[in-house]
């Protein structure tokens, strides 16, 4: 695997297995890899011929008060398991090389209405910021293929759109969420939970599945969106949201969903963590 740092150098070597005709794939990452990220280095490869994963932590997705400054930067970790997954080429620029001439005047990338809510919400401008540098790494890298896991269900939506409005000639494929043995969704911020809070993380999926049987049992959104709140809550987790919705994150409508989202952030201290499930309804379950 190729380590390359700077945008020209990038081009030249995209376009030497572009018109060797090669399938080019994408993974786009913040680093700090697990194996929920090399999952998507393993689709990429079972999709391409050529696998280029990104490593980029990206100022302009973190609010004021994000963890921009603590968030981990492994790049020789990453390195070896890109490696050891049969990555062809790493592509980790400097903010100065994305951004040359500075944040406050870049031109961002805005996607109307599924960004809106749920992280959006509580993330004041954080889609803006992905969607500006995703665009930024499609028009550098063009590639046929894009892999994004679904643990970020809300990023991979706001990613369609902006594909399919702004007619990038890209498949966007999601990759299932990978968890841990007990559960917990894979994220590289799961290392700042404590040994004390770690061990207390997996109650969000199964608050999560618990909800998610109710639902499909017949039970009403209301009550068990409120008895899964009250489950966090007396656990010791602080909600930022907790919600179902349609599968193309429209708000949920119980006479016209049969498929669904059920989507939930959560603080363990200062930790926020998100995961979701899928649900399939059968139809006419709910009544207003």
């Amino acid at each position: 695997m190729q380590t390359l740092h700077e945008i020209v150098p990038l081009r030249e070597w995209l376009q030497a297995h572009r018109l060797a005709g090669r399938r080019i794939a994408l993974v786009p990452t913040m680093g700090n890899l697990h194996e929920g990220h090399l999952a998507l280095v393993d689709r990429a490869r079972q999709l391409a011929d050529v696998v280029v994963a990104t490593l980029f932590v990206n100022p302009l997705q973190f609010g004021a008060d994000e963890d921009f400054g603590q968030y981990p930067r492994t790049l020789d970790s990453d390195r070896e398991q890109l490696t050891a997954h049969g990555c062809d080429l790493l592509f980790a620029p400097a903010v100065e090389t994305l951004y040359p001439r500075g944040l406050e005047t870049q031109t961002r990338v805005h996607v109307p209405d599924v960004s809106e809510g749920l992280c959006g919400g509580s993330r004041i401008g954080h889609f803006d910021g992905v969607a500006t540098v995703v665009s930024l790494l499609f028009h550098l890298v063009q590639p046929d293929i894009a892999c994004f896991g679904e643990k970020d269900f809300q990023q991979l939506a706001v990613i369609r759109k902006l594909v399919a409005d702004l007619h990038f000639p890209i498949e966007i494929v999601g990759v299932p969420i990978v968890r841990a043995a007990d559960g917990l969704a894979l994220s590289s911020r799961n290392g700042y939970l404590t040994p004390e809070q770690r061990a207390l993380a997996p109650v969000l999926q199964q608050t999560l599945a618990h909800c998610r049987d109710a639902l499909t049992r017949g039970q009403l959104p209301s009550a068990a969106l409120g008895e899964a709140s009250q489950a966090l809550q007396e656990a010791g987790f602080r909600i930022d949201y907790l919600e179902l919705r349609s599968r193309d994150l429209s708000p949920f409508e119980p006479d016209r969903d049969t498929q669904a989202q059920l989507l939930a952030a959560a603080y363990l201290g200062s930790t926020r963590l998100i995961d979701n499930l899928a649900i399939t309804l059968p139809p006419s379950r709910f009544r207003r």
